[in-house]
């Protein structure tokens, strides 16, 4: 059940993805040096009601982003009422990943529909295969190179991302000073992404752990 709605929450996110990039070219022609990417529906209604079309060509573009603007409330909408399954049914599940900074209801309602059951994992390096947070080994005479694993289940990989980037945005969070560590070690802000997909990752793992014991003490 937790598979099918957070699917049906992902789903138009890709909508709006689409839909907000649209509606961020529109408006960059019809806004002198152009529009930051990062475009709310109120930011482009501001936007829109500031505008006075000089001409023919212009209120055509005011017309089309209006209609862009009305099929953004409509996908936030839809999204905010998708959101309320997954809350509803994490919550009843009990488990503790939302315990985990970045993992919100959707986060968890994906790696609980992708996982499935833990016990599938002998250890967190299985787990971590299996979500391709593990870096793949390359041998080159007598180096050692690590590079990013293209493996796994990618829903589950981009659900341990999303968290991740979350992290890293937020500068109090435990992540963001680990990401801050790896790069003052000098990785890359890439490396640096991969090694905390990776701890969250076991730290998802561990989650999973305790929440299977707790239900097997249960019964």
């Amino acid at each position: 059940m937790l598979k099918v709605w957070s699917k049906r929450h992902r789903d138009p996110g890709r909508s709006r993805t689409q839909v907000v990039c649209r509606l961020h070219a529109v408006l960059c022609e019809l806004v002198p040096g152009g529009v930051a990417k990062a475009i709310t529906a109120g930011h482009a209604a501001r936007l829109l009601g500031s505008i006075t079309p000089p001409g023919p060509g212009e209120a055509a573009r005011c017309e089309l982003a209006a209609d862009l603007l009305e099929d953004l409330r409509r996908i936030d909408a839809q999204m905010r009422e998708a959101k309320k399954k997954p809350d509803i049914a994490v919550r009843a599940s009990g488990t503790s990943l939302t315990s985990i900074f970045g993992v919100g209801p959707v986060v968890a309602a994906t790696v609980i529909g992708a996982v499935r059951s833990v016990d599938r994992f002998p250890g967190r390096n299985h787990f971590a295969a299996c979500n391709g947070t593990a870096p793949i080994e390359v041998t080159s005479g007598s180096r050692k190179i690590y590079r990013l694993s293209r493996r796994g289940n990618r829903r589950l990989n981009h659900a341990i991302h999303m968290a991740a980037v979350t992290q890293i945005r937020y500068r109090h969070s435990d992540g963001r000073a680990y990401y801050d560590r790896k790069l003052a070690e000098g990785k890359t802000p890439k490396e640096a992404l991969r090694a905390l997909k990776r701890r969250v990752s076991d730290a998802i793992y561990a989650c999973l752990q305790a929440d299977a014991s707790q239900a097997a003490g249960s019964r």
